[in-house]
């Protein structure tokens, strides 16, 4: 029988610069001389918020006080498993210094070389590269109405987009008009320097060829090995297609539906305590997805979420 995994308290500590806070292992220890997330194991009979003030006070010196869930990892090393249970620490009160003897600095999070952390702060560094709101395009009737809906939604902070555009569309149009919603698709996100996820019938790639892809769970089942891409995005509904997505190596997952939606209302949801327990068996950062907006964000954070992922609340202008 393995050995319980070492469950440890982990903090993402920012600034208003919206740096991260990063120490340095001591040469001799475990993982030695790469750096991490200021934290540290749960002592007997402690939870995870108590060993996680203990530790912010006894290496940096300051008490957190605004903090919230963002992700769970679960990593087997050769000589033992830890369990990285991270907060996201926005607000503290004092000045953070090594307060033994360790070197600390601040480091923007798309600056991250995952080579100079511990192999399981990987999703870690994952999540931080990810927004807290993923939106997905719907139905627009004309270019004009596409780019308003887009256009609307870069302006109210969204900064991850999946272009949509199914088989049943692609039918209704000529390849023409297609280009054109890729291209403007394109041109409104680089201008506003928002990840734009390509998620659209193979027919269209001799048009763009995608640097970020997003996979339905029908298109996974494809894939035996990850496609050449600088990011991959996979929709799951269960376990098993969650596993395939972890193995297949997704930056990230969307998970639906969570709860009851108006366009399929004969699916049973899963809820937000189910949705907890299934993202808590994969360590990839995961969306909600279903019948949720962005009143539901803080519901995806308490249950270990990225944050949500939607059509209808986030395409469609106000």
């Amino acid at each position: 029988m393995s050995a319980e995994p070492v469950h440890v308290a982990a903090a993402v500590i920012t600034n208003d610069n919206n740096e991260i806070l990063i120490s340095q292992r001591a040469p001799d220890a475990h993982q030695g001389s790469l750096w991490e997330f200021p934290g540290g194991k749960l002592e007997s009979d402690e939870s995870v918020h108590q060993a996680l003030l203990r530790e912010l006070e006894e290496e940096l010196g300051i008490r957190a006080i605004s903090y919230r869930p963002l992700i769970k990892v679960t990593h087997q090393y050769p000589d033992k498993t830890v369990l990285l249970d991270v907060w996201k620490v926005d607000d503290y009160a004092g000045q953070p210094v090594g307060r033994e003897g360790q070197a600390i600095r601040w480091q923007a999070a798309a600056l991250m070389n995952h080579e100079e952390f511990p192999a399981a702060d990987a999703p870690i560094i994952q999540a931080l590269n990810l927004p807290e709101h993923y939106l997905i395009t719907g139905k627009f009737n004309s270019i004009y109405e596409f780019e308003q809906h887009l256009g609307t939604a870069i302006d109210r902070g969204i900064r991850l987009a999946q272009l949509r555009l199914t088989n049943d569309w692609l039918q209704t149009v000529d390849e023409k008009y297609a280009a054109e919603i890729i291209k403007l698709a394109v041109g409104l996100c680089e201008q506003s320097k928002v990840r734009l996820m390509f998620n659209m019938p193979d027919e269209l790639n001799h048009i763009i060829t995608p640097t970020c892809l997003h996979l339905n769970s029908r298109k996974l089942q494809q894939y035996s090995q990850r496609p050449d891409c600088e990011c991959l995005s996979v929709s799951c509904h269960n376990e098993q297609e969650m596993i395939d997505a972890e193995a297949l190596g997704v930056d990230f997952m969307v998970l639906s539906p969570v709860q009851a939606t108006t366009t399929h209302p004969e699916i049973t949801h899963l809820g937000w305590e189910r949705f907890s327990e299934m993202i808590a068996q994969v360590n990839v950062p995961v969306y909600a997805l279903g019948g949720v907006s962005r009143a539901d964000t803080e519901k995806a954070w308490l249950a270990g979420g990225q944050g949500i992922a939607a059509i209808g609340s986030l395409w469609t202008p106000a």
